[in-house]
């Protein structure tokens, strides 16, 4: 089977500055794996790099045996979603974030797939008319996240997106990855909490923009 994700050598210095320091990891296919570290170590700019938002100073990835760069990036973040910490919401309403993914495939509009991706995280069906302005950080973020698995991508990369949020909230959010874990969704997800931390199957450390493997 082909690995998702090879890095060799893999640096990102911008002007000068080393965040990521000569980067080796293999990165299987179905994939759970937890990054932790101190904070500034390198941990959400390693999965920028593995979602094209950044680019590295030197060495190579490869993302299911081609180079990163030689993959047009439209085609590329359709298999391999990235969630930010910080929800980022558009447009006036839920309606209109969830209608973002079927826009970009031209394909219309399916509310009962979005009904059907809210009631999975526990959002109720009049939330889809919402204001985005009027969620609470906690919904926004499952918004967020649902967003990117209306059309399951391949890859799903987590940048520490159950902070601040509940424990019922943070568990469902842990039940609905699991899920799409279990379908064959690779997940890489930086956290510092501590309790993901200790279910972790698979840890991956960053310190000092170096990976060391538990």
């Amino acid at each position: 089977m082909t690995n998702v994700f090879e890095l060799s050598r893999v640096s990102y210095a911008p002007g000068g500055q080393a965040i990521l320091k000569g980067i080796d990891l293999t990165v299987p296919a179905n994939a759970l794996w937890t990054i932790t570290g101190p904070s500034g170590s390198g941990k959400s700019t390693l999965l920028r790099l593995l979602a094209t938002l950044l680019t590295p100073t030197s060495g190579t990835i490869t993302y299911n045996g081609q180079p990163q760069a030689a993959i047009e990036k439209p085609a590329y973040r359709k298999e391999v979603s990235y969630c930010f910490q910080q929800p980022s919401l558009f447009g006036e309403t839920v309606q209109d974030n969830l209608a973002f993914p079927f826009a970009i495939r031209n394909q219309p509009f399916d509310r009962d797939r979005a009904l059907a991706a809210l009631d999975s995280v526990a959002l109720a069906p009049s939330q889809l008319d919402a204001k985005v302005t009027a969620l609470s950080g906690g919904e926004k973020q499952r918004v967020a996240l649902i967003r990117n698995l209306l059309f399951p991508p391949k890859v799903l990369l987590l940048d520490e997106v159950t902070t601040g949020l509940d424990a019922d909230t943070k568990a469902l959010v842990h039940r609905l990855i699991l899920r799409q874990h279990d379908a064959g969704l690779t997940v890489l997800s930086v956290t510092h909490d501590e309790t993901e931390i200790a279910a972790a199957g698979k840890l991956v450390t960053i310190r000092g923009g170096e990976v060391q493997h538990d």
